[in-house]
């Protein structure tokens, strides 16, 4: 019973991080805030997924180089 609602959990986190990811990458090309939605998406996978760990570090990097200064987006 605890096995299938932890899978529920990951498919429901999967289905809402995706989404949200989704609705950023689509907000690249129209108007709206991709910067802010797109590492929203990533954290919420994050919580359940490393390949999104990885990717939001990398993300944070590369906004930190442009920036020049530390990007602190907590995944957890």
């Amino acid at each position: 019973m605890a096995k299938t609602l932890k899978q529920i959990k990951r498919i429901m986190v999967g289905i809402i991080g995706i989404t949200i990811l989704a609705i950023g990458l689509v907000m690249i090309l129209t108007p709206g805030p991709a910067i802010l939605v797109i590492p929203l998406g990533l954290s919420i996978l994050a919580t359940e997924y490393i390949w999104a760990d990885n990717v939001l570090k990398k993300f944070k990097e590369k906004i930190g180089r442009f920036t020049g200064k530390e990007v602190e987006i907590s995944s957890d």
